[in-house]
């Protein structure tokens, strides 16, 4: 490295460890400043864009960008990187830095802000990316994108290979190689009917990527999913204008809330007029009924898609594009070269991505083929609720008090790596286990409701990240999709040190496909009054004990099975006589993991027909009642 480059090198380098020492505050002071000055609704967006946390962006909004298409924008990924670098780039300009030494401080901040957007998948791959190829301009040689890309696939798989399974991570694969083949052309054809143009060139530049991470994303989109959106294209193209700006403003505003005092409304008051006009985007195009038709496209048809793609897009490459640029002479040339270098890599790379794509399908440990495993796992006398989608990464509610082996479970149900870990409340035989599994398997994040200082702690002495959830939040893996019912916010921030834990207790709504499971923790119907609406399984209340309010929810539920988690013989005698008689009176046949050992529930296509398997190894006590609807 040349000398003059140390000294803004060590800098860099220094700045980067001491942020990564304090990314933990660095993410609070950030949040905090994106919540200042702004509509609640707004607020959780900009979290969202910028840091990928979309748990406090409400039910219908969430629900909105997933039908129209813009779900992509609530998690980091690669165009944050992207936005970031040319933020940075003309501010460290304007401070007289040299190319190379601008270089480097880019580098330092996509090292710092991996880690204070949580360090999931597609921002790993996005960072390893973006590193590698700022490495290649400081090394005076020109980045190979397709290397940069396939490099960082490599060294993530490696890093983990069960990140292959992460259904975000595919998808961000697949829209930066779509974006590699096809934007340069689609650009260029774009400016050729535009025409010339700083203001058109960016349009031409915004709508050749959109297009292009579109087409790459459908068709697995509409695997994994089994439906795609009509309106994608249209919602992404109507909010083009605002989302670069939007993560800029927002970016801003988390970097100015590091310093006290400095003000950060006039950046947020600017930036809830664009996420505004994004989410109005996102309802016009997502709840039309015709917008978001359910499909089914299996393996073939996955395949079959990308082969279309392929070929359409080939056709167009050799035939189309050149007569809209009506090109000549030298600048023909050019193209016909560009023309065979595109076809190649195009059919190479695409026939990659399928295979890399029905690879990465592939489950993986006791999950079932393209299903759901929903495991009540004996833990004694407390709760551990593991939850493993067949195509994408386990997560857990809860985890029994320490000293049950959670760790071993985990591996033996074929569980490496936890998308998230979930704390109803902080009591020692829900969270015990939790704190003893940081360090023994790796946890994407840690998720909980009202106080949970000694878990906090453990995560963040793990380097785990955390976030607070609250009633109308969701979390999802996959297909599946976990709804946060209870407790509200406004009774989390009244909550005080001595009221009863249980009160604010985590109860979440899970839902695969048609398969519902009401998880209940320690708060007991009785102060909840939840009326989720029918559902196949319960998890009965605070291990089984009295509820006055058992009665009533079961009338509104009306669960097949209800599965209660005790521990043998234990000092509480829980479930009480008269929570099971509840139960019996309302038919409801009842698995206690105090008696029948862990509970597992595999889940197929549809929930007509479940499969039960306890410890005892039979499936006989709720036969009948798990094949009815």
């Amino acid at each position: 490295m040349a000398p003059r480059l140390l000294l803004p090198f060590a800098f860099a380098a220094a700045a980067v460890a001491l942020a990564l020492a304090y990314s933990g505050e660095i993410r609070d002071r950030a949040e905090l400043a994106l919540g200042r000055g702004m509509p609640a609704r707004e607020a959780a967006l900009a979290r969202g864009f910028v840091l990928g946390q979309d748990e406090e962006v409400d039910a219908v909004t969430t629900e909105d960008f997933r039908r129209s298409g813009l779900a992509h924008l609530l998690a980091v990924s690669g165009q944050n990187v992207a936005l970031l670098a040319l933020l940075a780039m003309p501010l460290l300009a304007a401070l007289g830095m040299p190319l190379r030494t601008r270089l480097l401080w880019v580098l330092g901040l996509i090292a710092v802000y991996v880690p204070l957007a949580g360090s999931g998948p597609s921002i790993q791959r996005a960072g390893i990316m973006g590193g590698l190829s700022l490495l290649a301009l400081l090394a005076g040689r020109r980045a190979s994108r397709f290397y940069a890309l396939f490099v960082a696939a490599i060294v993530l798989l490696a890093l983990d290979p069960g990140i292959a399974a992460d259904v975000g991570w595919q998808l961000s694969f697949a829209a930066v190689l779509g974006i590699l083949l096809l934007a340069s052309s689609l650009r260029d054809s774009l400016v050729a009917v535009l025409g010339q143009g700083v203001g058109r060139r960016m349009l031409a530049d915004g709508a050749a990527l959109t297009i292009a991470a579109t087409l790459a994303t459908a068709p697995l989109i509409a695997f994994h999913f089994e439906a795609v959106s009509l309106t994608t294209l249209l919602a992404n193209l109507l909010a083009l204008p605002a989302v670069a700006p939007a993560m800029w403003l927002g970016m801003l505003a988390a970097g100015v809330g590091q310093v006290p005092g400095l003000p950060v409304e006039a950046l947020n008051a600017v930036n809830s007029l664009l996420l505004a006009y994004i989410a109005q985007v996102a309802a016009w195009c997502g709840r039309p009924a015709w917008a978001y038709p359910h499909v089914q496209l299996g393996v073939g048809g996955l395949v079959g898609s990308y082969a279309a793609i392929a070929a359409v897009a080939t056709l167009a490459i050799r035939f189309l594009l050149p007569r809209v640029r009506r090109l000549s002479g030298p600048s023909r040339q050019r193209a016909n070269a560009s023309r065979r270098t595109s076809v190649g890599a195009l059919a190479a790379l695409l026939v990659a991505l399928v295979l890399l794509l029905l690879g990465a399908g592939a489950p993986s440990g006791a999950a079932p083929p393209a299903g759901l495993r929903v495991t009540v796992l004996d833990v004694g006398q407390g709760d551990a609720i593991l939850l493993q989608p067949g195509d994408a990464p386990a997560l857990l509610v809860d985890g029994g008090p320490p000293g049950e082996g959670l760790a071993a479970m985990l591996r033996a149900a074929g569980v490496e790596r936890l998308g998230a870990a979930i704390v109803t409340h902080d009591q020692s035989d829900h969270a015990g286990g939790i704190r003893e599994l940081f360090g023994a398997v790796p946890v994407g994040r840690l998720l909980y409701a009202a106080s949970a200082g000694p878990t906090l702690a453990a995560a963040s002495a793990a380097g785990v990240p955390a976030r607070r959830l609250a009633a109308g939040a969701a979390v999802r893996s996959g297909r599946l999709r976990l709804e946060v019912l209870w407790p509200p916010p406004e009774l989390l921030g009244q909550a005080r040190e001595a009221e009863d834990p249980n009160a604010l207790a985590l109860v979440m709504h899970a839902r695969w496909r048609d398969f519902t499971m009401l998880l209940t923790a320690d708060a007991e119907a009785e102060a909840t009054r939840l009326d989720p609406g029918p559902v196949d399984v319960l998890k009965v209340a605070h291990h089984g004990s009295d509820d006055a309010g058992l009665a009533g929810l079961l009338e509104r539920t009306r669960p097949r099975l209800a599965v209660i988690s005790a521990g043998a013989a234990n000092p509480f005698g829980h479930p009480t006589p008269g929570t099971l008689a509840t139960l019996a009176g309302h038919g409801v046949c009842v698995l206690r993991t105090d008696r029948d050992g862990s509970v597992a529930i595999a889940v197929g296509n549809h929930s007509t027909n479940l499969r039960i398997d306890i410890g005892a190894g039979s499936s006989q006590p709720c036969r009948s009642a798990a094949a009815r609807r």
